[in-house]
Parts: C-alpha cells; sequence; structure tokens
C-alpha cells in the first residue's frame, strides 16, 4: 500500500483592495481582512481616484469601495474599474448605509458585484468578501426586496431601456423573477422547475445579456421594462 506524503498547497489568498477616506474604519478593516485566513488586503485608497489607480495597478480579486469619498465617488471610481479593459476579473463590492444611500441602483449600474450594508457583521463581511471572490454576486433577496421597495418609496427617473429581444419567453419570465427578488429555489417552485433548470436559464440570461452576475440581471430586469419601479 502507498501512501501519498506530497505537501498540500493551499490556494492563494483573496488579494483585497481597500477604498475607504475614513482611516480609523480602513485600519479597522485591514486587521480584519488579514488576520482572516484566505483573506490579504494588497492594497489601500483613500480617494475613488486613488482606487481606481491602484485596481489597475495591483489587479486585486476584490475592491472594497466605500460609495461617499473624496476627490472621486465610488460610484465613478466602480464604473471606471469595471469598464478597465486592463484590469478584467477586477469585482467590486459596495460599501453603503442602505437606508440613507440613494446610489444602490447607480452601483450596480456602474457594475458592482454587490454591496453591503455598513452596519453588517465582521462575520457578514468577510462572507461577502469571499462569495464576491467567487465571482457571484451578493444580491441576498431580501436586499433585493428592500431595493424594490426603496423604488416604490422614491420613484426615480426611467431607467434607459434594454433589449431583450435576444431572449426566450422562459428566460424573460425568469428575469421577472431574478428583478423581483426571487431566489433559486423560489423561482424553481413558482415554474415548478428543477433548481438546476433554474440555473441553466440563468447561466443562458447571463450570457446572452452580457451580465458580469446576478445584480446585472436585476438592472437588466428593470431597463427592460420588465419590473417597473415606478407606484402603479
Amino acid at each position: 500500500m502507498s501512501t501519498d506524503t506530497a505537501p498540500h498547497n493551499p490556494p492563494p489568498p483573496i488579494r483585497v483592495l481597500l477604498a475607504e477616506d475614513q482611516v480609523l474604519v480602513r485600519d479597522s478593516l485591514k486587521v480584519l481582512i488579514d488576520t482572516t485566513p484566505g483573506l490579504a488586503t494588497v492594497g489601500e485608497a483613500g480617494t475613488g481616484a486613488e482606487a481606481v489607480l491602484l485596481a489597475r495597478q495591483l489587479r486585486p480579486d476584490v475592491v472594497l469601495m466605500d460609495v461617499r469619498m473624496p476627490d472621486m465617488d465610488g460610484i465613478e471610481a466602480t464604473r471606471r474599474i469595471c469598464s478597465d479593459p486592463a484590469g478584467p476579473g477586477v469585482r467590486v463590492l459596495i460599501l453603503t448605509t442602505f437606508d440613507q444611500d440613494e446610489y444602490v441602483y447607480a452601483s450596480l449600474r456602474a457594475g458592482a458585484s454587490g454591496f453591503l450594508i455598513k452596519h453588517a457583521t465582521a462575520t457578514d463581511l468577510l462572507a461577502a468578501i469571499r462569495v464576491v471572490a467567487a465571482g457571484e454576486s451578493l444580491l441576498a433577496p431580501t436586499v433585493t426586496r428592500r431595493l424594490i421597495a426603496d423604488f416604490l418609496r422614491n420613484p426615480r427617473p426611467a431607467p434607459a431601456t434594454r433589449d431583450l429581444d435576444g431572449i426566450t419567453q422562459r428566460e424573460r419570465e425568469v428575469l421577472t423573477l431574478i428583478g423581483r427578488g426571487m431566489s433559486n429555489s423560489e423561482i424553481a417552485e413558482h415554474f415548478h422547475l428543477t433548481v438546476g433548470t433554474v440555473k441553466t436559464h440563468i447561466s443562458r440570461l447571463l450570457a446572452k445579456l452580457h451580465a458580469r452576475d446576478r445584480a446585472q440581471l436585476v438592472i437588466a430586469a428593470y431597463e427592460g421594462g420588465l419590473v417597473n419601479p415606478s407606484p402603479q
């Protein structure tokens, strides 16, 4: 009987760029991330412009981005990072005070993979970084519903239209429910499908709509007129 004694090499840590103008908050985030196995900070930015520059130079896996920053706000910084062909794969997780912040929708349209409420726990923050780094979107159904409720309370100008001609009727129906904040299991139950089939529809929607993740599908549902952000 032979045994394999070769050492197991752990995967490289998730590389995080911190974009936060408050030094005390930034230092606290750095300590939390650097003392967590599998995570490491690779840079710190105190302004939006600095975040854009460091994202291009360092190519982090995740940028933890504050919305309100001097020089350039987090939304514009996110837009530039996510549209930069020199930095593919850099994903942005927005930090926001949801109940007061009017920029969540704009953040997602700018390319952010999700957003996190600033009073979230340390455990929530670490989990969010891992979710975004894995290529998923941090857009839990309950948070999506809060976003929709915020639209209803505070009507905004109609968003730009999105061409949905390339998707099937079933994909359109699935996209509508994604825009309404339903989870995969809820969509599967609604249509009497398996969760695997729902995931297949979502994968096709991502490809056809050139969407990065589920957060961008929610935006597509609004821009395609499948979900009405205004009161009926």
